[in-house]
């Protein structure tokens, strides 16, 4: 055969969730060419794949690694844990479109400031993110937030119909040049301003050029059904496919969460029996983490880092930012104890320290406690994360029950070494063996088969993606070899940043991207944009 690599003698999954079997796998420009019993001609590449699962490459169905794969394009973190493609763009959230930039970097997860951002529309996010060469294949989405901070501002109001017009002008642009979807984070400050109608003229506008409506849904005391409601209605009035994005987090902030879980899920089933293209998602962790300054309304930030400081500094701002509704003062609940600091760099002492310790290590209130903390790293305030031991674990696990559940990292793609080494999300290095391991060795409630498929052809369909996330003749080459006994995490909650083990080997686009289960050095990604 005329070919550039064979894989050999592994179990092969091939995404769709039937039963597993031996076989060969030859690969040529690119792309898988057969499958079967195969020999080569000497000279060929060939990778061992002897008593391992052999799989389509695994799809982060909701990513934040917008930014951090422009200072690092390796994606050690996802590579590692044969992660082929990342759909980033989430929960609002996003690298494009522009029109501040200053404005915009409370907008970017892992945004360093020590880096530039030259581009301004979504086709100059995406070119420059190709430039980069990343080791894996990256969608996007069209965040909301980036649209609200490029009308309205920092204002936290519903936006008037021009602005409207305006941002359905910038989604529709950005979908043209090559975006999946759109997506909203509507608890976020950026976003809590946003009226329903409002999202729903937007998703017309998905409407028109096609893609899907992703949504971190609005939360509110006892309103977890009104919320999930909510985002079936705005789809079903716009006719654009909804994707739930990490549904579990509806019941935070309900009394009774379990039941809570359950009526969302019973949402969708009765959704999607009435005909809607409905889909979601879950994360993996135990526990909730987001950004510090998430504390604090988007108009703290006008003027950048000496008039935050200034404001911060300010007995008058600081009773005005303690009434401020937000996202950090809801999920507490009044228990500081169960908020968790992470990523301090000014002040290490309050690393791994709940914000009461803090507070009382500083003889303040728990809200001073926290605006102290965001003075003292005023020059990186949107480094600064919050880890929330606020959920039962049963409750988050729930929705993987459901057989359309995917799975995402809902974190940013890190590498232990270069540009990023210093840089924490947990997710990041556990999401995908976690999964795998949890639920087919540890609980034993999944067969390899559909644990894969949940990894790849589920989402794959779910955002229109061709020939990736399977395993078949002209798929793109896009595989993980990996060991089913040994394939796991390492990462814990207080040591996040460790490579996950049991990974030997990654092909991206067929290239060998991990050999061994080491990195190297290839980085054959391709920008999957939407159009034929």
């Amino acid at each position: 055969m005329d070919i550039d690599l064979l894989i050999s003698g592994g179990k092969v999954i091939d995404g769709t969730g039937r039963a597993g079997y031996s076989a060969d796998i030859a690969v040529k420009d690119g792309r898988i060419v057969e499958i079967g019993k195969l020999t080569t001609t000497p000279g060929v590449p060939v990778l061992n794949a002897a008593g391992s699962i052999v799989s389509p490459g695994f799809i982060d169905v909701h990513s934040h690694s917008d930014f951090t794969l422009t200072v690092d394009p390796r994606a050690m973190s996802s590579v590692t844990q044969g992660v082929t493609l990342e759909i980033v763009g989430n929960c609002g959230h996003g690298c494009a479109p522009i029109v501040d930039p200053e404005t915009v970097k409370i907008n970017i997860y892992g945004y360093d400031a020590a880096y530039d951002i030259p581009w301004r529309t979504m086709a100059g996010y995406l070119n420059a993110l190709q430039e980069c060469k990343p080791a894996i294949n990256v969608a996007s989405l069209v965040p909301n937030g980036n649209l609200r901070l490029a009308t309205t501002g920092l204002a936290d109001r519903p936006a008037t119909k021009e602005e409207v017009r305006e941002m359905r002008k910038l989604l529709e642009q950005g979908l043209e040049e090559g975006a999946l979807g759109f997506s909203t984070g509507l608890e976020y400050g950026t976003e809590r301003g946003c009226t329903e109608e409002e999202v729903t003229e937007l998703c017309r506008g998905l409407a028109n050029k096609g893609g899907v409506y992703a949504t971190h849904t609005r939360n509110e005391f006892g309103k977890a059904h009104e919320t999930i409601d909510e985002a079936i209605r705005t789809s079903e009035t716009a006719r654009v496919p909804l994707q739930v994005s990490h549904i579990s987090v509806v019941a935070r902030l309900e009394e009774e969460a379990r039941p809570t879980v359950e009526h969302s899920l019973a949402q969708m089933d009765e959704a999607k029996a009435r005909g809607l293209d409905i889909g979601f998602d879950m994360h993996t962790r135990d526990y909730g983490i987001t950004n510090l300054s998430a504390i604090l309304p988007p108009w703290t930030m006008e003027g950048g880092t000496k008039a935050l400081e200034n404001r911060l500094r300010d007995r008058r701002v600081r009773s005005e930012l303690k009434v401020y509704p937000n996202i950090i003062v809801a999920e507490a609940q009044g228990r500081w104890d169960r908020m968790i600091l992470f990523g301090c760099k000014a002040a290490p002492e309050y690393n791994q320290r709940s914000v009461a310790d803090v507070a009382a290590m500083r003889g303040a209130d728990d809200l001073d406690a926290i605006y102290d903390i965001l003075l003292t790293e005023a020059e990186r305030v949107s480094e600064i994360m919050v880890i929330e031991l606020i959920y039962d674990e049963s409750d988050l696990r729930l929705p993987f029950s459901h057989s359309d559940c995917m799975v995402g990292s809902d974190a940013t793609a890190l590498g232990i070494d270069g540009p990023l080494h210093d840089k924490y999300f947990h997710g990041a290095y556990t999401w995908a063996a976690w999964f795998f391991r949890h639920f087919t060795r540890e609980r034993k409630t999944m067969t390899a088969e559909e644990a894969v498929r949940r990894l790849t052809s589920l989402p794959a369909a779910r955002f229109g993606i061709k020939d990736r996330g399977i395993l078949r003749k002209g798929a793109w080459a896009d595989i993980a070899v990996f060991d089913e006994v040994r394939f796991g995490e390492r990462g814990t909650i207080f040591e996040p940043n460790r490579l996950a083990e049991g990974m030997m080997h990654v092909l991206v686009n067929g290239a060998v991207t991990l050999k061994d289960g080491k990195l190297t050095g290839e980085r054959n990604g391709q920008i999957i944009r939407s159009g034929p």
